[in-house]
């Protein structure tokens, strides 16, 4: 399963944008302080004015960095109050420090950038503060006594940097934009791609239950007749001992001996219907991961048989001491009665006809157990083998097969690291060889 990414919450932004802009008021106190304490290098004498303004300046961002961290003012309204204080402190620093010619005048082509530093989401803070400026730059003319030349030059240079702020604060907020529809776009690709794993694995739960209740329609044809005959055997012997019960003296070991019988024809048919009942239920999760060969093949002839039992024989050599093997049970019968039927019907359509022959051999291998499953029927195809197990192939007429018996077969054992492949026997018929991986010590343990 995939990891659930998303864009961050609506509370999260704004918390990082809160932080943002109260980090960057704070910034620009300690840089207006520094700039007062300072002043008397740039202008070689101390003037009070200047360093009283920069002190209400700096205290004033200050106080407008905590103002914006506790959301007691909106973003737009402070930082337009910011653009005013900035015009306001500069323009007192120039009239007291040498108008045009002041070593702070410069200062103020730097107010547009730092309001779109304020305001990057906005245009009009910025839009404003270079209109605002462009006016001071002008007044500031006129007080120095500039002539027109100058001033014109002044405003010339200052709208340079009016239309970078702008062009920058513009730039910003495309990029944002993109980024944001790129981790809205990004959310829905990945909400997509987990709804079509979801529906893919729904779609394999389907087609798996397709095919069980399908090998469930072939097994039910043969299980009236299979609980028919221990049943129609109990009844007979219950008629039996009702009649000998009417006698004086009945044979007490003779009773026995066909109560015994009857007593193993009811789980007979008990049995069976475990063993279909089980075998027909739907359930994703395995009460185990592993099995022994021996109770699968056991559970797995046991349901075959009602289709088996009027062609010929099922023969079991087992291995002694073969160890479990790392597939859950359920799986391991499913796979081994599709094989069972699929040798059923390959039999039924032999020609000539011939006594059913159906071998399962197990034996230990290194890796775990090999169980071959083996008839005496007509074999398989040359030109059928490659696509044995390709899903929805079938050589069998319509309504006779899904086509999905052996593709399933293949990933049940595939899961769980098995294999399954198909060959022909020289001798004639056609052998399914699973190799299944055996339970490591540690796993055991």
């Amino acid at each position: 399963m995939r990891p659930d990414v998303s864009s961050p919450p609506p509370s999260t932004e704004l918390e990082g944008h809160l932080r943002l802009r109260r980090r960057n008021y704070l910034l620009c106190a300690v840089g207006v302080l520094l700039s007062g304490v300072t002043h008397p290098l740039m202008l070689g004498s101390v003037i009070p004015e200047v360093l009283v303004t920069h002190f209400a300046w700096s205290l004033s961002l200050v106080v407008m960095g905590v103002v914006v961290g506790a959301r007691w003012m909106r973003a737009y309204a402070a930082s337009s109050f910011a653009a005013v204080l900035a015009l306001v402190g500069l323009l007192v620093d120039i009239r007291f420090s040498g108008g045009v010619h002041s070593p702070f005048f410069p200062g103020l082509y730097a107010v547009p950038l730092i309001i779109a530093v304020f305001t990057p989401g906005l245009r009009l803070p910025t839009l404003v503060a270079c209109v605002l400026t462009l006016l001071s730059v002008l007044l500031t003319c006129w007080w120095s006594g500039a002539p027109a030349q100058v001033a014109l030059s002044q405003a010339c240079s200052f709208a340079f940097v009016a239309w970078i702020s702008v062009y920058g604060g513009r730039t910003y907020r495309r990029l944002r934009d993109a980024e944001r529809e790129a981790d809205r776009e990004r959310v829905e690709a990945l909400q997509r791609l987990t709804e079509s794993e979801r529906l893919r694995a729904q779609s394999e739960r389907n087609r798996a239950e397709m095919e069980r209740l399908a090998v469930v329609g072939k097994l039910a044809a043969g299980v009236a007749h299979e609980v028919n005959n221990p049943l129609a055997y109990v009844k007979s012997n219950l008629g039996f001992l009702q009649e000998e019960l009417r006698e004086a003296a009945p044979d007490v070991e003779e009773l026995r001996r066909v109560l015994d019988e009857t007593q193993q024809g009811v789980l007979r048919i008990q049995q069976i219907v475990t063993d279909l009942r089980r075998f027909s239920r739907d359930t994703t999760v395995e009460a185990e991961e592993s099995c022994t060969v021996e109770e699968a093949m056991g559970e797995a002839q046991r349901l075959a048989s009602v289709r088996l039992r009027s062609l010929g024989e099922v023969v079991a050599e087992v291995a002694p001491a073969l160890p479990r093997v790392r597939v859950s049970q359920r799986h391991l019968v499913q796979v081994l009665v599709n094989l069972l039927l699929n040798a059923a019907d390959a039999l039924e359509t032999a020609a000539p006809q011939r006594p059913a022959r159906i071998v399962l051999r197990a034996r230990a291998m290194p890796e775990g157990v090999r169980l071959d499953v083996e008839d005496n029927g007509p074999g398989i195809p040359e030109a059928v083998l490659p696509r044995l197990f390709e899903p929805f192939f079938t050589t069998k007429p319509p309504g006779k097969g899904t086509g999905l018996g052996l593709a399933l077969c293949r990933e049940y054992l595939a899961r769980a690291g098995g294999t399954l492949a198909a060959e022909n026997v020289p001798e004639g018929g056609a052998r399914f060889i699973l190799r299944l991986p055996g339970l490591s010590a540690r796993s055991a343990a």
